[in-house]
């Protein structure tokens, strides 16, 4: 439906966990199929993928993430590659972006995408269903400070639609708008007219991608 908030589904595209097992060795490596990987001091693959904050961090993200082919024609992929390197995502901190991340925090982060095991108990399922939202949560708080505000949710959804040609950047700017009131009527109510809402929260995440869960 146009304008209808997808939060688990805007990006992905149905592809979470597709084909991880079978998946090439990840960016930043130089090994090729069917060649043992490398092992460092511990046994353990010295897998190193360089990202940062700075310039020379972002060049060193194109680098290794330019040829991953789901992302190449993807319109947030800098979010995307910016997640990976996301300190919160990491469970590392609660803000800031890693200058590097070995194979365990690529592991981590892949752990996102897993799909939900069918052997799972009802609490286990929510339970992950609710990391996979707080991954993207994080991805659209893009300043880490708790909320995605109108003008973050702006960012992505211009972002989103950057590839249509039908689709104005105003009437992108609409859609958020709509989608932005939509989620202040489901978590504050009826606001007074002066009131002002600062943003979505994880909680209000959470009510307003419900009844995806």
């Amino acid at each position: 439906q146009t304008g209808s908030w997808r939060p688990d589904r805007c990006w992905t595209r149905g592809r979470c966990g597709r084909g991880a097992a079978n998946a090439s060795p990840g960016p930043g490596t130089d090994e090729r199929p069917g060649t043992p990987p490398r092992r460092g001091h511990h046994g353990r693959c010295p897998l190193r993928v360089r990202g940062g904050a700075g310039a020379g961090g972002q060049d060193r993200l194109k680098e290794n993430f330019n040829n991953v082919p789901d992302l190449e024609l993807n319109p947030i992929r800098s979010k995307i590659v910016r997640a990976f390197f996301d300190n919160r995502n990491l469970r590392k901190g609660s803000s800031g972006l890693a200058d590097e991340i070995n194979f365990e925090d690529f592991l981590t982060i892949m752990s996102y995408f897993r799909p939900i095991d069918t052997t799972m108990d009802e609490e286990q399922v929510q339970l992950c269903r609710k990391e996979k939202l707080r991954f993207l949560f994080h991805m659209y708080d893009s300043d880490s400070d708790g909320r995605i505000t109108l003008e973050e949710y702006r960012n992505v959804v211009e972002e989103l639609l950057s590839g249509n040609p039908h689709i104005e950047k105003e009437s992108a700017r609409s859609i958020a708008d709509g989608a932005m009131m939509e989620a202040a009527s489901v978590c504050v109510g009826q606001m007074e007219p002066d009131q002002v809402y600062e943003g979505i929260t994880f909680d209000d995440f959470l009510k307003v991608g419900a009844w995806e869960l």
